[in-house]
Order: structure tokens, then C-alpha cells, then sequence
């Protein structure tokens, strides 16, 4: 299917930009330049050019999608206010009230976490009542999550600083954090495409692999205490972690998106839910370019990966568990985009493939870390 377009969106991209879109620029300029100033002399020429790279593609997400102009401020705010009320001391998180139960990285994961369970639970009633506005709570409430999974993230990253210089990091360093960073990105990717595709009912389907998820983090924090912010291991003390992780998992986040946007379709196609779901056209719209943006970034992720491996360990491929199970992640996506690009296919195959590759990828992520051993084994359960 393909979506109308207007002769605003046919203009150069310097003609659309207005007032608000040079203003979210000059903010993201403001911030990052600010930032540099404060910590340059800590910072090697690497994170340097990672600082001014972030910068760049923020600014380029705030005028691509302009919803995104005001959650990352948003999010930046609260995390910059949970900053200031630590006071430099890490022991304020448990007597400062408004740390204590909404803006200490914990606290405010877990409220991203009920967040989702409560947008899933009114998504499936918006559904069985057929309830647009229902549906557009459940928009709400993903939002919310969201902006607190992210502040939370930002908050824990300072509170890794406050432990000691040289255990601060960037939060994407254990399944904890990247649980956390799932669950944003799988939920981003999914409130961008409602919006494009007007797919609202979509969330009855995407956020029950986002609540999975949480259920993990949940277990994860309270059975095994893996909340606590620990040193890294040598080998993930480099800073080619803070672009292979984010990158990997967008593609993480993307496949799980499409595969339940398959079942779905799936259903669509079998009158399942009918009258209640997008059209079947539209879902495999969605899910083919939920596939193609995963398998993009799990692309630059695999290279950035292999360049890591050689910095790290001398070889650019070692056949590793985790390297061979993200090559035949990689192998089965690309088959997928070229069986829909050149033969043509649509509908249920592709739908049961998109589905099959979730399993395909779920192990890859954890099934290898949790029977598999290798380099990559510091990330078991």
C-alpha cells in the first residue's frame, strides 16, 4: 500500500523545517555543547566525535518525526531534575521523596514498567469495545512509559558516576539495561508507525511482547537483585559499546514489532478479530518496514560488532556463538526483504516468517547466552 503524499512532503527538507524545528536544533546544539564543556577533558577523540554524531541524528529524528521533539526534552528534563536532587550523594535516592518513588533510575523504570502493563490491559479493552478512545489512552499511556524508560535510563547513567568515576558507563551494559532499552525502543518504533499508518488497534498487538518484556525486568530486578549497578568487565569497557548495543537492539526492537504485527495479519487474514484490527494490507506495510529499518541497523550493528572484535580481540570473526547466531539473524532477514523486494511475495508466508524469525532472533539474544558459552558469555542469566 502506499500512502498519499502532498506537495508539502514532495518540498526539500530545508523548505519544510518552520520555527519549532530550528528551535528543537539549536536546543539539541545547546545541550551537546554544553555537555562537551563540562566533560571534554574525560572524553577521548572518539566519544568526541559519538557526542557530535548524537547530537546530529537527534536533530535529524526531531525533524523527521516531530513527535520526537518534545519526548526527548521532556525525558531530558525529568532526568536532569532526578540529577539535581541526588545532590551528588547516591544515598539521597532512598531519603529524597520524589527519588525515592518516581526519579531514581529504579523507580522510574518501574513506573515505566506498570506504564505498559496498564496501556496492554487498555489497548485489549479498546479492542473487544471496538473504543478509539480507548485506544488512544493506550497511545497515551505507551508514551508516558516510554518517557519514563528513557529518563530513567539518562538517571541511571549518572548514578553509575556517583558509585565511583570509574565505574560509571552507559546503561546498555547487562540484560537488566537492555531489557530496559528493548522494551523504548520496540515501543517507539511502534507509536511512530500507529501514527503513519492511523493503526491505533495495532497496540493490542505490540504491546504484549512489550509487557513480556517487562515481566523479564521485573523477575530479573526481584528474583536475581540485577537492578544494582555493577563495574564493567574489561571487555566492555571501550566505547564502541555505546554505539553497538543501541544499534543492535533498534534491530532487536524491529523484528519483534513485525513479528507481531505478523500474527496480526495472520489473523486479519483469517477474519479473526474482524472489524477490530488494521486491514491486512496495512499490517504488512507496517511489518515490511519495521523489517527493513531492523534490518538496517542490525546491519551497521554486525559491522560495528566485528570492527569491536577486532579492537578488542585482534580478529574482525572468530565464529563465535553469538556471532554466528547474529549472522543467521542477519542471513534470515535479508532472505525476507529479498523475497518480498524481488519475488513479490505477501500476505501469510511472509507473516510466518516474520514470526518464525522472532524465535529465530530471541535466541540469538538470550537463548546463546543462556546454553551457549563463548567471548560474549558475561551476558547470562
Amino acid at each position: 500500500m502506499e500512502l498519499a503524499t502532498t506537495r508539502f512532503d514532495r518540498l526539500p527538507l530545508w523548505r519544510r523545517l518552520d520555527r519549532r524545528d530550528w528551535a528543537y536544533a539549536l536546543l539539541i546544539a545547546v545541550a551537546a555543547g554544553y555537555a562537551f564543556s563540562l566533560y571534554h577533558h574525560a572524553m577521548d577523540g572518539y566519544e568526541q566525535a559519538i557526542l557530535a554524531g548524537s547530537a546530529l541524528g537527534l536533530v535529524a529524528l526531531g525533524w523527521f518525526w516531530p513527535a520526537w521533539r518534545w519526548f526527548f526534552p521532556l525525558a531530558g528534563v525529568l532526568a536532569l531534575l532526578g540529577i539535581q536532587l541526588y545532590q551528588h550523594d547516591l544515598a539521597r535516592g532512598q531519603s529524597a521523596f520524589w527519588l525515592k518513588y518516581a526519579l531514581s533510575s529504579q523507580s522510574a523504570i518501574m513506573w515505566m514498567c506498570s506504564l505498559f502493563f496498564l496501556a496492554t490491559v487498555i489497548y485489549w479493552i479498546g479492542l473487544a469495545r471496538r473504543s478509539a478512545q480507548l485506544a488512544r489512552m493506550g497511545a497515551g499511556l505507551t508514551w508516558a512509559a516510554a518517557v519514563m524508560g528513557l529518563a530513567g535510563l539518562f538517571v541511571r547513567w549518572y548514578e553509575s558516576y556517583l558509585i565511583a568515576p570509574d565505574v560509571g558507563h552507559i546503561p546498555v551494559s547487562n540484560l537488566y539495561e537492555v531489557f530496559v532499552l528493548f522494551t523504548l525502543i520496540t515501543a517507539l518504533m511502534y507509536l511512530y508507525y500507529q501514527a503513519k499508518f492511523a493503526a491505533a488497534q495495532s497496540g493490542a498487538l505490540v504491546l504484549p511482547v512489550i509487557s513480556a518484556a517487562v515481566g523479564f525486568i521485573l523477575w530479573y530486578s526481584f528474583d536475581r537483585q540485577a537492578h544494582g549497578i555493577q563495574p564493567l568487565i574489561p571487555a566492555l569497557q571501550s566505547w564502541w559499546m555505546k554505539i553497538h548495543v543501541p544499534a543492535n537492539f533498534v534491530g532487536y526492537g524491529a523484528f519483534s514489532l513485525a513479528a507481531m504485527l505478523g500474527i496480526g495479519q495472520l489473523l486479519a487474514q483469517k477474519g479473526w478479530l474482524k472489524d477490530r484490527l488494521p486491514a491486512a494490507e496495512v499490517l504488512d506495510e507496517m511489518m515490511y518496514q519495521a523489517i527493513s529499518v531492523g534490518f538496517l541497523f542490525f546491519t551497521i550493528a554486525t559491522i560495528l560488532g566485528a570492527m569491536w572484535a577486532a579492537d578488542a580481540w585482534g580478529g574482525y570473526w572468530s565464529w563465535d556463538p553469538k556471532e554466528t547466531w547474529a549472522l543467521i539473524v542477519w542471513l534470515n532477514y535479508a532472505a525476507w526483504l529479498h523475497i518480498r523486494l524481488v519475488k513479490g511475495w505477501r500476505g501469510a508466508p511472509l507473516a510466518w516468517w516474520a514470526v518464525i524469525g522472532l524465535a529465530v532472533t530471541s535466541f540469538a539474544f538470550l537463548g546463546v547466552n543462556m546454553f551457549l558459552s563463548g567471548l560474549h558469555s558475561y551476558g547470562g542469566l
